[in-house]
Formats: structure tokens, C-alpha cells, sequence
């Protein structure tokens, strides 16, 4: 399963990539707030530091407007993928932006029926929003298993890129699903490397290391 980091800072992005863990970006307007810089700006620095795909999202709510905001987006770098909402008219901009050749990432899926109609439309990543079903009580990872019994039934190319991952637990659970791509915020990924048992063994280790007066270099 691939690892997109679900931020806009770009210090955060550049330690995970050094370690390998950033396959992609993905981004989106309240992350381009936080973050405090030029949408234009920062996501074209991010596509320098990343080769994978950067999801930059429009705020057209317009078919045609949507189309012009994604392609001035596109124009930034060759791995920006357009981000565009699951309506209609995001729809209908996805299919002629990908017509274009141009990636497209259709944002704020919440059923199997939106995966479906994005996958017909052409859509490159797919992402359904796991944590904010969780938070009506349904449960996101079902919206996860769902869409890849239909994408692999029918062989459809999108990728299921889950998103609104809220715990490392959420990551492993959809890699065991099948998901492509997951993205999480930085804090999510580092949060992967925790385990209780850990922290006790190496504080045993470096105890009876110290003991035994054990130095390395």
C-alpha cells in the first residue's frame, strides 16, 4: 500500500520522504490555510520535493470553472492530480480533465455508488473519507471493502485512496482491505511506530546495558 501524507507543511513532508514513507501528497483547502502560504507557492514547492503524486484541490463548485482551476493547478508540475468534489459537476470536470491526460483525485466519497460513478467517469485515485463516516457511526472501513469488491470485479484502473485517517490502526486495516493508498497526516504515520511493549523491552535492554557497563563506540 501506498503512503501519501495528508498535509500542506512542508518540513513535515520532507522528514517522512527521507525516510521513505511519502509515495505521494495530497492536500486540500484547509490544509493550504493552515499551512499560512500561497496555494500556488506551496504546492509547487511540494511537487519539487515529491516525485509521486501531488493532489492539489479546486474551489470552483462549477463544471467549467472547476476545468479552468484544474488545469492552471496541472500546469504547476506533471505530478499534480486534480482534486475535485464528488458532484455532479465534479464529475463532469474529472472526465475532461482526464480526457486531457491529466491526473484526477475525486475528494469526499462517501458511498459505493459515488466510487462507481468516479470510476466511469476516469478518475485516477478515488477517495472515500473513512474517519468522517466513523464519526456518524457507520463504519468507513466497509466503504473501503465495498469499492474493492466492485473496482476489482468490473477492472477498473482507480485507485482507492483512503482518506480522513484518524488512527494508525485505520492504516493497517486498509492495507488488509486492499486499499492502493492510504494518506494520513504526519502524526498518523509516526504514530505507526508506537507500541507499549517496545518502549518496555528497550527500557530492559538499556537497564541491564547500563548494569553491565556495555558501550558500543
Amino acid at each position: 500500500m501506498k503512503f501519501f501524507v495528508d498535509t500542506a507543511d512542508v518540513d513535515a513532508i520532507r522528514e517522512l520522504h527521507a525516510l521513505g514513507m511519502v509515495d505521494g501528497v495530497t492536500t486540500n483547502p484547509s490544509l493550504i490555510m493552515k499551512s499560512g502560504r500561497d496555494i500556488l507557492e506551496v504546492t509547487r514547492e511540494i511537487c519539487d520535493l515529491v516525485e509521486g503524486p501531488v493532489s492539489a484541490e479546486v474551489v470552483a463548485t462549477e463544471a467549467e470553472a472547476m476545468i479552468a482551476e484544474g488545469r492552471k493547478l496541472a500546469a504547476i508540475a506533471d505530478n499534480i492530480a486534480v482534486k475535485v468534489p464528488l458532484t455532479w459537476d465534479g464529475l463532469k470536470a474529472c472526465k475532461a480533465l482526464t480526457d486531457e491526460g491529466k491526473m484526477v483525485n475525486v475528494t469526499l466519497c462517501f458511498s459505493a455508488n459515488q466510487a462507481l460513478l468516479a470510476a466511469k467517469a476516469g478518475a485516477t485515485f478515488i477517495s472515500p473519507f473513512i474517519g468522517r463516516l466513523d464519526d456518524l457511526n457507520l463504519d468507513g472501513l466497509d466503504l473501503i471493502e465495498d469499492i474493492r469488491t466492485i473496482y476489482d470485479t468490473y477492472g477498473f484502473d482507480t485507485q482507492i485512496l483512503a482518506a480522513s485517517i484518524r488512527s494508525a490502526n485505520h492504516m493497517s486495516d486498509c492495507a488488509k482491505l486492499g486499499a492502493d493508498v492510504a494518506t494520513a497526516p504526519p502524526a498518523v504515520i509516526h504514530k505507526m511506530a508506537e507500541h507499549v511493549l517496545t518502549d518496555k523491552g528497550l527500557a530492559a535492554f538499556l537497564e541491564d546495558a547500563a548494569k553491565a557497563g556495555i558501550k558500543i563506540v
